[in-house]
Protein backbone atom coordinates (compact mmCIF):
# COMPACT_ATOMS: atom_id res chain seq x y z
CA UNK A 1 0.00 0.00 0.00
CA UNK A 2 1.23 3.48 -0.94
CA UNK A 3 0.13 6.57 0.97
CA UNK A 4 0.00 9.94 -0.84
CA UNK A 5 -0.60 13.36 0.69
CA UNK A 6 -1.57 16.25 -1.56
CA UNK A 7 -3.32 13.85 -3.92
CA UNK A 8 -5.77 16.52 -5.11
CA UNK A 9 -2.97 18.94 -5.99
CA UNK A 10 -1.35 19.44 -9.38
CA UNK A 11 1.65 17.12 -8.90
CA UNK A 12 -0.16 14.80 -6.49
CA UNK A 13 -3.00 14.02 -8.91
CA UNK A 14 -0.52 13.07 -11.64
CA UNK A 15 1.46 10.97 -9.17
CA UNK A 16 -1.64 9.05 -8.06
CA UNK A 17 -2.55 8.43 -11.70
CA UNK A 18 0.96 7.11 -12.38
CA UNK A 19 0.82 4.82 -9.33
CA UNK A 20 -2.59 3.45 -10.27
CA UNK A 21 -1.45 2.91 -13.86
CA UNK A 22 1.24 0.53 -12.67
CA UNK A 23 -1.14 -1.38 -10.42
CA UNK A 24 -0.27 0.03 -7.01
CA UNK A 25 -2.82 0.09 -4.20
CA UNK A 26 -3.04 3.77 -3.26
CA UNK A 27 -4.42 5.48 -0.16
CA UNK A 28 -4.78 9.27 -0.31
CA UNK A 29 -5.15 11.96 2.31
CA UNK A 30 -7.85 14.37 1.12
CA UNK A 31 -9.32 17.38 2.89
CA UNK A 32 -13.06 17.09 3.59
CA UNK A 33 -14.86 18.35 0.49
CA UNK A 34 -11.68 18.26 -1.62
CA UNK A 35 -11.90 17.41 -5.31
CA UNK A 36 -11.15 13.80 -6.19
CA UNK A 37 -11.77 13.74 -9.93
CA UNK A 38 -8.07 14.14 -10.73
CA UNK A 39 -7.45 10.44 -10.09
CA UNK A 40 -10.84 9.08 -11.11
CA UNK A 41 -11.98 7.86 -7.68
CA UNK A 42 -9.88 4.68 -8.00
CA UNK A 43 -7.79 5.25 -4.87
CA UNK A 44 -8.77 4.73 -1.24
CA UNK A 45 -9.52 8.08 0.39
CA UNK A 46 -8.87 9.13 3.97
CA UNK A 47 -10.45 12.47 4.88
CA UNK A 48 -8.43 14.73 7.16
CA UNK A 49 -5.49 17.09 7.24
CA UNK A 50 -1.82 17.17 8.21
CA UNK A 51 -2.58 18.61 11.62
CA UNK A 52 -4.14 15.37 12.87
CA UNK A 53 -1.19 13.19 13.93
CA UNK A 54 -3.41 10.38 15.24
CA UNK A 55 -5.33 10.18 11.94
CA UNK A 56 -2.06 10.13 10.00
CA UNK A 57 -0.87 7.23 12.12
CA UNK A 58 -4.01 5.24 11.37
CA UNK A 59 -3.86 6.11 7.67
CA UNK A 60 -0.24 4.96 7.38
CA UNK A 61 -0.91 1.59 9.02
CA UNK A 62 0.04 -1.14 6.55
CA UNK A 63 1.71 1.29 4.10
CA UNK A 64 5.20 0.50 2.85
CA UNK A 65 5.73 3.78 1.03
CA UNK A 66 4.85 7.45 1.60
CA UNK A 67 4.83 10.25 -0.95
CA UNK A 68 4.44 13.53 0.92
CA UNK A 69 3.37 15.97 -1.79
CA UNK A 70 0.98 18.18 0.20
CA UNK A 71 1.95 21.84 0.51
CA UNK A 72 0.40 25.27 0.68
CA UNK A 73 1.75 26.81 -2.53
CA UNK A 74 0.75 30.46 -2.75
CA UNK A 75 2.79 33.58 -3.35
CA UNK A 76 0.43 35.64 -1.20
CA UNK A 77 -1.01 34.60 2.15
CA UNK A 78 -2.98 36.89 4.48
CA UNK A 79 -1.82 34.81 7.45
CA UNK A 80 1.70 33.34 7.03
CA UNK A 81 1.24 31.30 10.24
CA UNK A 82 -1.24 29.05 8.43
CA UNK A 83 1.31 28.33 5.71
CA UNK A 84 4.00 27.42 8.26
CA UNK A 85 1.48 25.20 10.06
CA UNK A 86 0.72 23.32 6.86
CA UNK A 87 4.17 23.16 5.27
CA UNK A 88 6.43 22.80 8.32
CA UNK A 89 4.34 21.37 11.17
CA UNK A 90 2.42 19.21 8.70
CA UNK A 91 5.65 17.72 7.37
CA UNK A 92 6.83 17.01 10.92
CA UNK A 93 3.52 15.28 11.66
CA UNK A 94 3.39 13.03 8.62
CA UNK A 95 7.07 12.04 8.75
CA UNK A 96 6.79 11.32 12.46
CA UNK A 97 3.76 9.14 11.79
CA UNK A 98 5.67 7.38 8.97
CA UNK A 99 8.55 6.65 11.33
CA UNK A 100 6.15 5.21 13.92
CA UNK A 101 4.47 3.07 11.23
CA UNK A 102 7.79 1.67 9.99
CA UNK A 103 7.39 2.91 6.42
CA UNK A 104 10.25 1.54 4.31
CA UNK A 105 10.62 4.49 1.90
CA UNK A 106 9.54 8.15 1.96
CA UNK A 107 9.69 10.59 -0.94
CA UNK A 108 9.30 14.17 0.22
CA UNK A 109 8.31 16.78 -2.36
CA UNK A 110 10.33 19.92 -1.72
CA UNK A 111 10.91 22.63 -4.34
CA UNK A 112 13.68 24.42 -6.19
CA UNK A 113 12.45 27.39 -4.16
CA UNK A 114 14.79 26.07 -1.45
CA UNK A 115 17.77 26.53 -3.80
CA UNK A 116 19.30 29.88 -4.64
CA UNK A 117 20.90 30.36 -8.05
CA UNK A 118 24.01 32.43 -8.53
CA UNK A 119 23.65 36.09 -9.48
CA UNK A 120 25.35 35.35 -12.81
CA UNK A 121 22.43 33.05 -13.79
CA UNK A 122 24.48 29.89 -13.23
CA UNK A 123 21.97 27.04 -12.79
CA UNK A 124 21.66 25.87 -9.19
CA UNK A 125 22.38 22.26 -8.26
CA UNK A 126 21.58 20.06 -5.27
CA UNK A 127 24.90 21.17 -3.76
CA UNK A 128 23.44 24.62 -3.05
CA UNK A 129 23.37 25.34 0.70
CA UNK A 130 21.50 28.62 1.17
CA UNK A 131 20.50 30.06 4.51
CA UNK A 132 16.99 30.84 5.71
CA UNK A 133 17.74 34.54 5.22
CA UNK A 134 18.17 33.92 1.48
CA UNK A 135 14.55 32.83 1.16
CA UNK A 136 12.01 35.41 -0.09
CA UNK A 137 8.53 35.23 1.41
CA UNK A 138 6.62 32.73 3.59
CA UNK A 139 6.34 30.06 0.89
CA UNK A 140 10.07 29.78 0.29
CA UNK A 141 10.89 30.04 3.99
CA UNK A 142 8.32 27.39 4.97
CA UNK A 143 9.54 24.98 2.29
CA UNK A 144 13.14 25.58 3.38
CA UNK A 145 12.27 24.69 6.97
CA UNK A 146 10.19 21.68 5.89
CA UNK A 147 13.10 20.34 3.85
CA UNK A 148 15.38 20.71 6.87
CA UNK A 149 12.80 18.79 8.91
CA UNK A 150 12.82 15.98 6.33
CA UNK A 151 16.62 15.77 6.52
CA UNK A 152 16.42 15.68 10.32
CA UNK A 153 14.05 12.71 10.16
CA UNK A 154 16.45 10.98 7.77
CA UNK A 155 19.23 11.50 10.31
CA UNK A 156 17.01 9.73 12.86
CA UNK A 157 16.74 6.69 10.59
CA UNK A 158 13.72 7.39 8.38
CA UNK A 159 14.67 6.57 4.74
CA UNK A 160 13.73 9.91 3.13
CA UNK A 161 14.52 10.85 -0.46
CA UNK A 162 13.91 14.51 -1.35
CA UNK A 163 12.79 15.70 -4.78
CA UNK A 164 12.89 19.36 -5.78
CA UNK A 165 10.55 19.98 -8.73
CA UNK A 166 11.18 23.14 -10.73
CA UNK A 167 8.12 24.56 -12.54
CA UNK A 168 5.70 21.84 -13.65
CA UNK A 169 3.35 22.55 -16.53
CA UNK A 170 0.53 20.50 -17.99
CA UNK A 171 -3.11 19.56 -17.46
CA UNK A 172 -5.10 19.14 -14.19
CA UNK A 173 -3.82 22.35 -12.60
CA UNK A 174 -7.14 22.86 -10.86
CA UNK A 175 -6.37 25.72 -8.41
CA UNK A 176 -4.40 26.81 -10.51
CA UNK A 177 -0.84 27.07 -9.18
CA UNK A 178 1.00 30.39 -9.65
CA UNK A 179 2.50 28.99 -12.86
CA UNK A 180 -0.90 27.85 -14.06
CA UNK A 181 -2.23 31.31 -13.24
CA UNK A 182 0.43 32.76 -15.56
CA UNK A 183 -0.88 30.53 -18.38
CA UNK A 184 -4.50 31.47 -17.62
CA UNK A 185 -3.67 35.18 -17.54
CA UNK A 186 -1.85 34.84 -20.87
CA UNK A 187 -4.85 33.10 -22.44
CA UNK A 188 -7.18 35.78 -21.09
CA UNK A 189 -4.91 38.54 -22.50
CA UNK A 190 -4.04 39.88 -19.05
CA UNK A 191 -0.29 39.98 -19.64
CA UNK A 192 0.48 43.09 -21.67
CA UNK A 193 4.15 43.08 -20.60
CA UNK A 194 6.81 41.00 -18.89
CA UNK A 195 9.92 41.43 -16.74
CA UNK A 196 13.41 40.09 -17.26
CA UNK A 197 13.60 36.84 -15.31
CA UNK A 198 14.07 33.14 -15.91
CA UNK A 199 12.74 29.82 -14.69
CA UNK A 200 13.01 26.11 -15.37
CA UNK A 201 10.05 24.24 -16.87
CA UNK A 202 9.26 20.53 -16.82
CA UNK A 203 6.31 18.43 -17.95
CA UNK A 204 4.22 17.59 -14.86
CA UNK A 205 4.03 13.98 -16.04
CA UNK A 206 7.82 13.82 -15.86
CA UNK A 207 7.64 15.19 -12.31
CA UNK A 208 5.29 12.34 -11.38
CA UNK A 209 7.64 9.86 -13.04
CA UNK A 210 10.54 11.44 -11.14
CA UNK A 211 8.78 10.70 -7.84
CA UNK A 212 8.43 7.02 -8.75
CA UNK A 213 12.05 6.85 -9.86
CA UNK A 214 13.18 8.52 -6.65
CA UNK A 215 11.34 5.86 -4.65
CA UNK A 216 13.00 3.09 -6.67
CA UNK A 217 16.51 4.43 -7.26
CA UNK A 218 17.03 7.50 -5.08
CA UNK A 219 19.55 7.48 -2.26
CA UNK A 220 18.03 8.31 1.15
CA UNK A 221 19.20 11.67 2.45
CA UNK A 222 19.85 12.99 -1.08
CA UNK A 223 18.08 15.75 -3.01
CA UNK A 224 17.15 15.42 -6.67
CA UNK A 225 16.12 18.39 -8.84
CA UNK A 226 13.22 17.44 -11.11
CA UNK A 227 13.61 19.94 -13.91
CA UNK A 228 14.28 20.22 -17.61
CA UNK A 229 14.54 23.44 -19.62
CA UNK A 230 15.81 26.82 -18.45
CA UNK A 231 13.90 29.59 -20.20
CA UNK A 232 13.55 33.34 -19.88
CA UNK A 233 10.03 34.53 -19.13
CA UNK A 234 9.96 36.03 -22.61
CA UNK A 235 10.76 32.60 -24.10
CA UNK A 236 8.00 31.00 -22.02
CA UNK A 237 5.48 33.57 -23.27
CA UNK A 238 6.63 33.11 -26.86
CA UNK A 239 6.21 29.35 -26.51
CA UNK A 240 2.72 29.89 -25.10
CA UNK A 241 1.97 32.17 -28.02
CA UNK A 242 2.91 29.43 -30.47
CA UNK A 243 0.83 26.67 -28.87
CA UNK A 244 -2.14 28.94 -28.11
CA UNK A 245 -1.92 30.82 -31.42
CA UNK A 246 -1.96 34.15 -29.64
CA UNK A 247 0.50 37.06 -29.80
CA UNK A 248 3.07 37.19 -27.01
CA UNK A 249 3.67 40.51 -25.20
CA UNK A 250 6.63 42.46 -26.53
CA UNK A 251 6.95 45.16 -23.85
CA UNK A 252 9.57 44.51 -21.17
CA UNK A 253 9.16 46.41 -17.91
CA UNK A 254 11.92 47.27 -15.45
CA UNK A 255 11.40 45.49 -12.14
CA UNK A 256 10.58 48.66 -10.23
CA UNK A 257 7.31 49.07 -12.20
CA UNK A 258 5.58 45.81 -11.08
CA UNK A 259 7.17 46.25 -7.65
CA UNK A 260 5.48 49.63 -7.29
CA UNK A 261 2.18 48.32 -8.69
CA UNK A 262 2.25 45.39 -6.25
CA UNK A 263 2.91 47.69 -3.31
CA UNK A 264 0.05 49.96 -4.37
CA UNK A 265 -2.40 47.11 -4.95
CA UNK A 266 -1.70 45.25 -1.70
CA UNK A 267 -3.78 47.42 0.69
CA UNK A 268 -6.75 47.53 -1.71
CA UNK A 269 -6.69 43.73 -2.12
CA UNK A 270 -6.46 43.31 1.65
CA UNK A 271 -9.51 45.50 2.24
CA UNK A 272 -11.42 43.66 -0.50
CA UNK A 273 -10.56 40.30 1.07
CA UNK A 274 -8.94 38.94 -2.07
CA UNK A 275 -5.47 37.89 -3.21
CA UNK A 276 -3.62 40.62 -5.14
CA UNK A 277 -3.27 40.13 -8.87
CA UNK A 278 0.40 41.09 -8.53
CA UNK A 279 1.80 39.35 -5.41
CA UNK A 280 4.60 41.38 -3.88
CA UNK A 281 6.64 38.27 -3.03
CA UNK A 282 6.26 37.02 -6.59
CA UNK A 283 7.73 40.25 -7.96
CA UNK A 284 10.59 40.07 -5.46
CA UNK A 285 11.33 36.48 -6.48
CA UNK A 286 11.43 37.45 -10.15
CA UNK A 287 14.47 39.64 -9.53
CA UNK A 288 16.56 36.45 -9.41
CA UNK A 289 16.53 33.81 -12.16
CA UNK A 290 15.45 30.34 -11.03
CA UNK A 291 17.67 28.33 -13.37
CA UNK A 292 18.56 24.83 -12.19
CA UNK A 293 20.56 21.84 -13.37
CA UNK A 294 18.66 18.53 -13.26
CA UNK A 295 21.66 16.48 -14.39
CA UNK A 296 21.87 14.47 -11.17
CA UNK A 297 18.26 13.26 -11.46
CA UNK A 298 18.76 12.42 -15.14
CA UNK A 299 21.94 10.43 -14.42
CA UNK A 300 20.97 8.67 -11.20
CA UNK A 301 17.21 8.28 -11.57
CA UNK A 302 16.68 8.31 -15.32
CA UNK A 303 14.40 11.36 -15.10
CA UNK A 304 12.58 11.75 -18.45
CA UNK A 305 12.94 15.03 -20.34
CA UNK A 306 9.78 15.38 -22.41
CA UNK A 307 9.10 18.38 -24.60
CA UNK A 308 8.11 21.49 -22.68
CA UNK A 309 6.05 22.97 -25.51
CA UNK A 310 3.96 19.80 -25.68
CA UNK A 311 3.22 20.14 -21.95
CA UNK A 312 2.34 23.80 -22.42
CA UNK A 313 0.00 22.76 -25.24
CA UNK A 314 -1.78 20.28 -22.96
CA UNK A 315 -2.09 22.98 -20.29
CA UNK A 316 -3.59 25.43 -22.78
CA UNK A 317 -6.05 22.83 -24.10
CA UNK A 318 -7.10 21.80 -20.57
CA UNK A 319 -7.58 25.35 -19.27
CA UNK A 320 -9.68 26.19 -22.32
CA UNK A 321 -11.74 23.00 -22.07
CA UNK A 322 -12.39 23.60 -18.36
CA UNK A 323 -13.55 27.18 -18.89
CA UNK A 324 -10.58 29.01 -17.37
CA UNK A 325 -10.08 30.82 -20.67
CA UNK A 326 -11.95 31.30 -23.95
CA UNK A 327 -11.85 28.31 -26.28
Amino acid sequence: MVFVTGATGFVGAHLVRALLARGEAVRCLVRPGGRRDGFGGKAEVVEGDLGDRALLGRALAGCQMLFHCAADYRLHVPDPAAMYQSNVAGTENVLGAAADAGVSRVVYTSSVATLVGADDQTPATEAALPALGDMVGPYKRSKFLAERAALAWHALGLPVVIVNPSTPVGELDVKPTPTGRLVVDFLNRRMPAYVSTGLNLIDVRDVAAGHLLAAERGRPGERYILGHRNMTLREVLQALGRVARLPAPWLRLPHFVPLALAALEAPFARRAGRAPRIPLDGVRMSRRTMYVDAGKAVRELGLPQSGVEEALGRAVAWFRAEGYAPA
